[in-house]
């Protein structure tokens, strides 16, 4: 992650939000050459695992989603916000956390806008063969993943 952003929570919440690293602005292009070498000669074998819920398979180091087999193209705020809720399963979500990690540079993004989001996530997982409620909303709470039996 390069970005003038330069505090020490800024920093957290970069490399707790998946960087591999984080550089200030401005940057000598060669340390930053040097960083990226760094991260390809990094092994293979530290690729993510892929995630699962049910019939559900993410895996973040092809980029690919699927349910039941069928490919599901998702967009890249979509993707982030199912990583994010796979990582967390059935524990409970609210949306100022998936603002956070899903826009975290950004400064005026509404509530509303997670909503639609995952409104479009849904019918794409539904399209699928999802179940309806395979999102759960907790009202005034947050959002999880619907439990697996």
């Amino acid at each position: 992650m390069v970005t003038a952003r330069d505090t020490v929570s800024d920093k957290f919440s970069g490399l707790d939000g998946g960087a591999d690293d984080y550089i200030v602005k401005p940057v000598d292009l060669g340390e930053l050459f040097a960083r990226v070498r760094a991260l390809l000669r990094r092994n293979v074998a530290s690729l993510p695992p892929i995630l699962e819920w049910g019939h559900l398979r993410l895996d973040p180091g092809a980029y690919e989603v699927s349910y039941a087999g069928v490919a599901i193209h998702l967009t890249p705020k979509e993707y982030c916000i199912l990583e994010l809720l796979l990582r967390h399963g059935y524990r409970l979500i609210g949306r100022r956390t998936i603002i956070q990690h899903v826009w975290p540079m950004e400064e005026s993004v509404e509530e509303d806008t997670v909503k639609v989001h995952l409104r479009a996530l849904r019918q794409k997982l539904k399209a699928a063969g999802a179940p309806e409620n395979f999102i759960e909303t907790v009202h005034g709470v947050g959002y999880r993943l619907c439990k697996i039996d």
